[in-house]
């Protein structure tokens, strides 16, 4: 599933965390390069860093988009670079744990983000709401959800701490708003 290829006014570059150009298969961040104020945004309004600190030297980009690089130059979502979690050196995507969990028994919906840890630099941590709520949610979600990780999911991948909850904090246009969760880690 692509979700297409750049038009022939934008060039796109997929690169590496070390800014080398990935191959077919391959995930990396995805940069556009249009005419400013023509085909792409030309600066954000009265804020020069963040215009300074969105594009590169040659004039791209930075969508913060993770994509992953097909045949024919046709390019697939993989996800947004700061819900990418650090775990002990290996990058890891909060969507692929967030997959395993949605699809257990009893989850309506799952969140994942990282947590600060002294050795490991960061460990995922995931929010749930259960399907019955909170205070009706079978004692046995926990484990369920841990057996799920831990059978889909290589080690380092697997959750550190459940949290249960009623509701996830939204942003304005009803996406889970991570940045609030982390901010409930303390």
């Amino acid at each position: 599933m692509s979700i297409g290829r750049a038009a022939t006014e934008y060039a796109i570059r997929i690169t590496d965390d070390d800014g080398a150009p990935t191959q077919v298969g391959d995930t990396g961040n995805l940069s556009i390069r249009g005419v400013p104020g023509l085909s792409l945004f030309k600066e954000y309004l009265h804020d020069e860093k963040a215009t300074s600190e969105s594009f590169d030297e040659h004039g791209y980009f930075l969508t913060g988009d993770r994509v992953t690089l097909l045949d024919h130059g046709f390019i697939r979502f993989s996800d947004r670079a700061k819900d990418m979690l650090k775990v002990g050196g290996e990058n890891v995507a909060a969507s692929e744990i967030e997959q395993v969990i949605a699809v257990v028994p009893g989850v309506r919906e799952a969140a994942v983000v990282a947590k600060k840890h002294p050795m490991l630099d960061e460990v995922p941590v995931v929010f749930i709401i259960p399907q019955a709520g909170v205070e009706r949610a079978p004692p046995e979600l926990h484990d369920a959800v841990m057996a799920a990780c831990c059978a889909a999911l290589a080690d380092f991948k697997v959750p550190r701490e459940i949290r249960f909850v009623d509701e996830m904090p939204r942003s304005t246009l009803e996406k889970v708003a991570k940045a609030e969760l982390r901010k409930m880690l303390g």
